[in-house]
């Protein structure tokens, strides 16, 4: 007696994105580097159409805080991990850029300003590369990978989570802010890098210039965003939401959590990095204020606002927080950070999803209330019925008593 094998057809995997979403890329794809500078270069400036310098200097600063809450939904949204240092990552890759840029404002040979204003003679050793764009670029992926591999490697491996590990990352980042506040470092001190004049030969006051780096940045953000969300739908992304879930189910399932949990800590610093260097020449300047204990908490509120493990979620919460904190610093000042305070409490309490599960949310709600008030109208027709059937019945008896 012979058997015969079934075939078993493995579901064929789901495309990268959704018709929907292709459309809403490529639309966000050409706003980026089409109709805004469109609006920027062409449009005349008293036309209401037209998009200022400073409006366009703006969002380009919110494209680079939307890559550093989209880095901070990978390890926090679908990894389970909340950094509270990763300012830090961000830091380190504007100040590559920085040293960069102020090389080619101090000229061939010449050290850069303030270093000729602490009489130093000669460039500290970690320049040697900044003279070099192509290294430069190189360097703003791995300085922030590397000093993020050494640190995750030994948290991890020594197993450190939850409320400690968040509290190790705001130490690290603090500790590398005062490190980089003394002169003695070659980072400028409490003043940092500014004055910077051109950019691979051209003007980065420009407007031109302006123009190129927000398109970049806009470009980076959507290859971050095409990136994340093939990493997460493979099978690499589905153990580390498993570690999310059930770290030690995994273990016991045969995976080990440290090369999975490592390699995305190294995945978002390395992102970050890239938009700290995208955020510096749109700035024009960086210092260890970057590094700030504060900095790093309002990347994880983008990201809880706006809505964890979606990552459409944390590109809104970035636009949304910023956004408001653009207007709300110039009309009241004075009441920023309680506002940021209670939004973010708000959300934890309230908004659990963020705003990106807001509709669905409100939706549940008002399902909820609906089947609630139904269920309310038809105890009260019970009742009535009930009320109604004894009085019949005592009308039947004084009936028959008569």
């Amino acid at each position: 007696m012979t058997t015969q094998s079934i075939p078993i057809e493995l579901p064929k995997p789901a495309p990268l994105l959704s018709a929907k979403g292709w459309t809403v890329f490529l639309i966000s794809l050409i706003l980026v580097c089409a109709v805004a500078p469109a609006l920027n270069l062409w449009v005349p400036e008293g036309s209401a159409l037209h998009l200022s310098d400073y409006m366009l200097g703006l969002l380009g600063k919110f494209l680079c805080y939307a890559i550093c809450a989209l880095a901070i939904d990978l390890i926090w949204g679908y990894t389970g991990i909340l950094s509270l240092g990763h300012g830090l990552f961000f830091a380190l890759g504007g100040y590559v850029m920085g040293m960069y840029l102020m090389r080619e404002a101090a000229g061939p040979g010449a050290l850069p300003a303030f270093m000729g204003f602490l009489d130093w003679k000669e460039l500290p050793w970690h320049w040697a590369l900044s003279g070099s764009f192509a290294a430069t670029v190189l360097l703003v992926f791995l300085v922030p990978g590397l000093i993020g591999g050494v640190f995750g490697y030994f948290a991890f491996r020594s197993r450190i989570k939850g409320v400690y590990f968040s509290i190790i990352t705001q130490a690290l980042t603090y500790a590398a802010m005062l490190l980089f506040f003394r002169n003695e470092t070659g980072f400028g001190g409490n003043n940092g890098f500014t004055g910077f004049k051109t950019l691979l030969g051209f003007s980065v006051n420009s407007q031109a210039m302006h123009v190129l780096l927000f398109a970049l940045s806009g470009l980076a953000l959507l290859g971050c965003f095409l990136f994340s969300r093939w990493l997460i739908r493979s099978k690499y992304g589905r153990v580390l939401q498993a570690v999310r879930d059930a770290e030690s189910r995994t273990m016991f399932c045969g995976y080990n959590p440290l090369p999975y949990k490592l390699s995305i800590w190294v995945i978002s610093a390395m992102m970050c990095g890239l938009a700290g260097a995208l955020y510096v020449p749109q700035v024009g300047i960086i210092n260890p204020s970057e590094m700030s204990v504060g900095n790093s908490i309002e990347m994880a509120v983008w990201t809880a606002v706006g809505g964890r493990a979606s990552l459409v979620g944390p590109i809104i919460g970035a636009f949304a927080v910023n956004g408001g904190k653009s207007w709300l610093t110039v009309a009241a000042p004075e009441y920023w950070l309680y506002v940021l305070g209670a939004l973010f409490i708000v959300v934890t309490l309230f908004m659990p999803g963020g705003l990106i599960r807001l509709p669905g949310q409100i939706r549940q709600w008002r399902e909820k209330r609906s089947a609630q008030t139904q269920s309310e109208l038809n105890h009260a027709a019970a009742a009535m019925a009930r009320k109604a059937s004894e009085r019949a019945v005592a009308d039947t008896l004084k009936g028959a008593r008569a």
